[in-house]
């Protein structure tokens, strides 16, 4: 199946946002402006507390899909074990660039560009730690090679 037009409010929609926890706010937002820039996205939503410093900032292209925040708890973010997420680019040349902006803003490789051919024959994708651990995958895929498709 692939997807439709987008539509913020669909019912077909199953993700609303994501959130990944961060321990120094500034430090991974100077890390998220770029990256998430590199596949044309900003900065869409802030929130302050009582002080008005951010606790928690939200990216996308036309709504805030990803977001960083310090945790409610009050404890230190941890990296999740097993978990990522993972993010559209709109061709193979983004792919690079958030991988090698990633690279210069303080995170750390976890799976150089590249072709998955395990995943599908297309499966254009890089890996990356934020300087929280948390773990990033931009992909795109080349459909112009057999039995690739968003699936």
């Amino acid at each position: 199946m692939v997807a439709g037009k987008l539509d913020r409010n669909s019912p077909s929609r199953l993700l609303y946002h994501v959130s990944v926890g961060v321990r120094d706010m500034p430090k991974a937002r100077a890390f998220y402006e770029t990256t998430m820039a590199a596949i044309g996205c900003r900065l869409l939503h802030q929130v302050k507390d009582e002080e008005g410093k951010p606790t928690a900032l939200g990216w996308g292209r036309l709504f805030p899909e990803l977001w960083i925040n310090v945790p409610l708890d009050g404890r230190e973010a941890m990296p999740s074990n097993g978990a990522h997420v993972a993010l559209f680019a709109a061709d193979k040349a983004a792919v690079d660039l958030f991988h090698s902006v990633a690279l210069s803003v303080g995170g750390s490789d976890d799976g150089a560009p590249g072709y998955r051919r395990e995943y599908q024959p297309g499966y254009y994708a890089a890996f990356v730690r934020d300087p929280d651990g948390n773990k990033l995958e931009v992909v795109w895929l080349d459909t112009d090679r057999p039995r690739t498709a968003l699936i």
